[in-house]
């Protein structure tokens, strides 16, 4: 079974500039060097935000390396056992190996294509079943047993199976309210994009967490920070994950990668690339795609046509239709198109802020706070910080985007109402 280092145990330290010095030795030290692994150097953490914030050029890679160091962290003040810190520890590490290039932004074709998101893509890593991932590459789960690990009760930390076995407490410290995946994320993506609403108090979350019943819980005296988490996590979102140019240049990625020939045929493996290698395949995808593929090269980018801050529950679930059917979706893009006398692929519809992103209600619900000798649950309903923790996290829910050239024509269509939408 894995252990804590002792002196004469091989071991590496990694300069990271959010977290100081991170010390590696074991299984996890093994893991860095598996092709798995080092594919992520190859992948944004933060899509085309670097189009906005010319920092934001991390990596999943370093990403990974701090949600190990703060998985690390937790275990130790929670006083996990050492096979149970290790193996929650080597999921921290591994928690985003099957995300596809540019992050989140091809989360929609993913489905779409592989019926699953990127969690189970990771599990596929982790267990060696990838069908499109060589044979020759496959070396994760071969070092994890070789370190006493089981793959499969690895991969159920980073993708959880309904209902699975296994204590609360172990996954949550990757999918919880405040794990060790977001603690990671909002400092390292507020360091490189220069935006202060990430700078969260990890010192003082870490200080203060604390196992209840067997789930995550926060000292009294540890309440401020994790107000201040919410705070910073509903800012970013907002401000940085969902700016109105950085999803304009999402979603010309998003279609230039569904209008490539024979989509989506065509698409399996390129979710096992990285950002590099995806433009390179594009912009041989078709006229449009390469188009696009160019656009985003010279930062000739989308924009707004059309857009609404409030949807009524009707018209949101109209429109969540086309969320679930991506087909009526690009349908309804070429309509728009083609009324306003544009090619396709000149108009693009940006879903993504209907719903509430990143963290369930229910895991807000269940986050534990001590009061003396008492539990409070602060943060379910109908209390302020509920509100806040639901926040969508754009300010328009739904935005029509245009090629710069259309986009006044567009704009025309829409607003005459010569094409009907939700």
């Amino acid at each position: 079974m894995p252990s804590r280092r002792t002196r004469s145990a091989p071991h590496k330290l990694i300069f990271d500039p959010v977290h100081g010095p991170i010390a590696f030795h074991g299984a996890p030290l093994a893991l860095l060097g598996t092709p798995e692994f080092q594919r992520l150097w190859g992948i944004r953490q933060t899509g085309f935000a670097h189009l906005v914030f010319p920092g934001a050029n991390h990596t999943r890679l370093e990403h990974s390396l701090g949600a190990y160091w703060v998985a690390e962290q937790m275990a130790e003040h929670l006083g996990l056992a050492p096979a149970d810190g290790g193996r929650v520890t080597v999921g921290a590490l591994l928690h985003d190996l099957g995300h596809g290039p540019f992050s989140h932004t091809l989360d929609g074709p993913m489905v779409e294509v592989l019926g699953h998101g990127h969690e189970a893509l990771s599990r596929q890593r982790i267990e060696g079943t990838d069908r499109e991932w060589p044979e020759e590459r496959i070396e994760v789960p071969r070092l994890l047993e070789r370190h006493g690990l089981s793959p499969r009760s690895v991969a159920d930390l980073v993708d959880p199976p309904s209902g699975g076995p296994g204590p609360a407490l172990f996954r949550e410290i990757l999918h919880g309210a405040v794990d060790s995946d977001r603690i990671d994320y909002l400092q390292r993506d507020a360091y490189y994009t220069g935006v202060a609403h990430g700078a969260i108090d990890a010192v003082r979350l870490l200080d203060t967490v604390r196992s209840v019943h067997g789930r995550i819980a926060f000292a009294e005296k540890g309440r401020s920070a994790v107000e201040g988490f919410l705070v910073g996590r509903a800012l970013m979102y907002s401000s940085v994950y969902y700016h109105k140019t950085v999803r304009a240049a999402e979603m010309m990625a998003q279609a230039a990668f569904e209008r490539q020939s024979g989509y989506p045929d065509t698409a399996r493996g390129l979710f096992r690339v990285t950002d590099g290698e995806l433009l390179v395949r594009l912009a041989d995808g078709g006229p449009v795609s390469a188009a696009l593929v160019r656009g985003l090269l010279d930062r000739r980018l989308f924009k707004r046509a059309y857009g609404t801050r409030s949807v009524t529950r009707a018209t949101r679930a109209a429109w969540r239709r086309f969320v679930r059917a991506p087909t009526e979706r690009r349908a309804l893009e070429d309509e728009i198109a083609e009324r306003a006398r544009a090619p396709p692929g000149s108009v693009l519809i940006d879903l993504a802020g209907l719903e509430p992103r990143g963290v369930p209600e229910e895991d807000w619900d269940r986050l534990g706070l001590l009061v003396g000798a008492r539990t409070t649950y602060p943060f379910r309903a109908p209390s302020p910080w509920h509100a806040l923790a639901r926040r969508a996290p754009a300010d328009w829910p739904v935005s029509v985007f245009a090629a710069p050239r259309w986009r006044a024509s567009v704009a025309r269509v829409l607003s005459t109402g010569r094409v009907a939408l939700p």
